[in-house]
């Protein structure tokens, strides 16, 4: 992709969010000046990522507003960054121009030659790094800005590879609504995977992905959703996909689900060509993402074989159902969910095999588990068994006059009420010790959450603590991002 004219001096504040370290990356690569901080950097968590960085040749400050010296500077932070942080208050002080991050996405997408924007409540991470892989493999060379890691980038010198720069006018982005800043995207190819109740009311989401929709040349809608159906039925030439539904122009059969992975036949109505696939990423859900992400690829000239090919290379999205290991019979799974339908798509997985599940679920912050209360107890009463036990631990708190009303504690409650087993020990160290007392072979341990990166950690932990039952355990946890504590 070509690069912004008039190379720039950019400063991050917050460079290692899952949205701002892809973002600050593709900028650097495009041969922009890139600097930044982040209170996880000032904490001394996730060392291994500021490290990265630096070798990048990005230079990181503390979060106290050293680092911003000049007018000519541009600050990146996002909207919730308020002005009495050291950095904001030192960037107005100096005369630095502010910019969200959303802005400056917005900006490079929209400029783009072939803009595709993968948007939905779910699978927009996994779906944008099989279109990316796609694209690559057929020698598209997108650049592409996804929220997660794509497994199939990393290497020693790019293991934090959530972004590519390519040299093609196509660039691949998710697109989030949870802020409203999807209003900004204007796409050429549109993908809408789902939509359903998560940071905004219903209305506000139909009027946002509808907005993305009349905007797009291409629209690529999943008949399996009723949402999407319905925007499906007022499009009428949108590309279709579907798990079932033959009348959709693309459809999975003969769907052969793995512990490990998952098989099928994608079927394109349309021309009546067939293709085989087997994912190395498990879940119904996942055969989804890979259909949306075929449609986009067909929608930009790669052959229903060729992408088919690409997705049988597909090594998965960091997070996303990710197998840390298994010691003494007992499976660790980390896993990004933290909505109901994320959640329910990675339970329905996993219990597809037989085995008790042991959930260490952490809520990504106080007003999620507010707004959400009775979708998460419903949630995890429908896809947990009798046997199965759910830990949560309190929310991700960032800081500042968020309502704190309800708790873990209070949404264990109602799910003990509906007659499954859950627990809200307190922190997060209390969850690691009690999943240890609990743990038996054939168990398999899932760690979900979002806005956290500490979560993985907590889950190798999990995984070394494991592995010697007999001697004395470290119980060395890694303390929650943000946390109360």
């Amino acid at each position: 992709m070509k690069s912004m004219k008039n190379h720039k001096h950019y400063f991050f504040c917050g460079i290692g969010g899952s949205g701002m370290l892809p973002l600050a990356l593709i900028l650097l690569d495009q041969g922009n000046n890139v600097e930044g901080s982040d209170r996880s950097l000032d904490q001394g968590r996730t060392p291994e990522k500021f490290d990265f960085l630096r070798s990048r040749g990005i230079r990181l400050h503390p979060q106290d507003g050293s680092g911003l010296v000049s007018r000519d500077q541009i600050v990146v932070a996002s909207a919730a960054i308020e002005d009495t942080v050291p950095d904001m208050a030192t960037a107005i002080k100096v005369g630095a121009t502010r910019r969200s991050r959303a802005q400056l996405l917005s900006e490079l997408f929209n400029a783009a030659g072939c803009s595709i924007g993968v948007a939905g409540t779910s699978g927009k991470s996994t779906t944008t790094g099989m279109i990316s892989w796609i694209l690559y493999q057929a020698g598209k060379s997108p650049t592409v800005m996804n929220g997660a890691v794509m497994k199939n980038f990393q290497a020693p010198d790019a293991l934090f590879a959530s972004s590519l720069v390519g040299t093609s006018n196509i660039f691949v982005s998710e697109v989030d609504e949870s802020d409203g800043s999807i209003a900004a995207y204007d796409p050429h190819v549109a993908v809408v995977s789902n939509i359903s109740l998560d940071h905004k009311s219903m209305d506000e989401l139909r009027a946002l992905f509808g907005g993305f929709v009349a905007r797009a040349g291409t629209v690529i809608l999943n008949l399996d959703n009723g949402e999407t159906a319905r925007m499906a039925r007022e499009c009428p030439d949108a590309i279709t996909y579907s798990l079932g539904h033959e009348a959709a122009d693309l459809f999975a059969r003969d769907i052969e689900p793995a512990p490990t992975g998952i098989a099928f036949t994608v079927c394109d109505r349309r021309t009546g060509e067939t293709a085989a696939i087997r994912l190395a990423t498990p879940g119904r859900h996942n055969v989804s993402n890979a259909l949306a992400a075929m449609a986009a690829g067909l929608a930009c000239g790669v052959s229903l074989q060729d992408a088919a090919g690409a997705l049988n290379t597909f090594t998965g999205i960091l997070r996303r159902f990710d197998i840390v290991g298994t010691e003494n019979g007992i499976t660790v799974i980390d896993d990004f969910g933290h909505n109901p339908d994320k959640i329910a798509a990675t339970l329905r997985t996993v219990k597809h095999f037989p085995g008790r599940v042991l959930v260490l679920f952490q809520p990504h912050g106080f007003g999620p588990l507010n707004k959400m209360r009775n979708e998460f107890a419903a949630c995890f009463a429908e896809n947990l068994d009798a046997e199965d036990v759910l830990l949560i631990p309190e929310p991700v708190y960032f800081g500042g006059t968020v309502d704190r009303s309800v708790s873990s504690e209070d949404v264990a409650g109602d799910i003990n009420a509906l007659g499954r087993h859950a627990e809200a020990p307190g922190d997060r160290a209390a969850c690691g010790d009690r999943l240890l007392e609990l743990a038996r072979p054939g168990d398999r341990i899932l760690v979900m959450g979002a806005r956290d990166d500490t979560l993985s950690l907590f889950a190798r932990n999990v995984l070394d603590e494991l592995k010697d039952r007999h001697g004395e355990p470290s119980r060395h946890w890694p303390s929650a991002t943000g946390s109360v504590a």
